[in-house]
């Protein structure tokens, strides 16, 4: 696909939260990570308003597995808090993603080159990201490295086919749908041979409004162009 990426991403944890089970101050991870933390995880790595990274499909390598933890979580209202967080161990994910422009952005259309998007993206794969990766939240590092999607053994390859039940997909943001509304999407996503392929955002039947949010203002004054980004690192850039 047209300025794809493929890469491998995995840490000792990830807590890809249930927002249902936040409402008591406990979370439990979902068994798989959703569209939208995929996506930040790519943003993480390489990030810039003009594009919108589309997440494709994510391959589990590793076997889904659980582990409960007592947590104390800040109380800013004083006290001592004792919370049950429930997170995936040793979770490892090859991932196959590309870009497109964000032509909602007509306020970026300056910062449209492709091809060295394209190979700014691959460098940063490379170079492990140019921010820090979470595996859904802040305390579950991860580590990204560039992989060929689909090679290697996963702990899924046999299983002809496994349901996850309904889940969030993702968020919408103004600057992407047009809409001055954060939206949160739901679908039902299923796992064949290991790997789920995503529908696409605008493809989510089940969207719901969040609350009313206008998009951030960018131009050239906030945001480096690509092309000087590119011209900073020099031709080594090219992937």
């Amino acid at each position: 696909m047209r300025n794809s990426i493929e890469f491998e991403v995995y840490g000792d944890y990830a807590l890809f939260t249930d927002p249902l089970t936040k409402m008591g101050g406990e979370k439990l991870s979902y068994q798989i990570p959703t569209y939208q933390s995929l996506k930040g995880m790519l943003e993480s790595v390489y990030w810039k308003p003009t594009l919108i990274m589309i997440v494709d499909e994510v391959r589990v390598m590793n076997a889904i597995r659980m582990e409960s933890k007592g947590i104390r979580p800040i109380d800013y209202s004083g006290g001592n808090t004792l919370a049950n967080y429930t997170y995936i161990r040793q979770p490892r994910y090859q991932v196959r993603a590309h870009f497109e422009f964000n032509m909602n952005r007509r306020d970026m259309a300056y910062d449209r080159n492709e091809h060295k998007h394209h190979n700014m993206l691959k460098r940063a794969v490379k170079a492990g990201g140019r921010r820090d990766i979470f595996l859904g939240t802040r305390e579950c590092q991860g580590y990204v490295e560039p992989c060929v999607f689909g090679e290697g053994k996963g702990a899924y390859d046999d299983v002809e086919e496994l349901h996850f039940g309904h889940m969030v997909h993702g968020i919408n943001y103004p600057d992407e749908t047009g809409r001055d509304q954060m939206e949160v999407r739901l679908w039902n996503p299923v796992m064949r041979n290991g790997i789920i392929q995503f529908i696409r955002p605008e493809e989510c039947t089940q969207v719901r409004k969040i609350s009313d949010m206008k998009p951030k203002s960018f131009n050239q004054a906030n945001v480096e162009s690509v092309e000087d980004l590119y011209a900073q690192i020099g031709e080594e850039g090219k992937g």
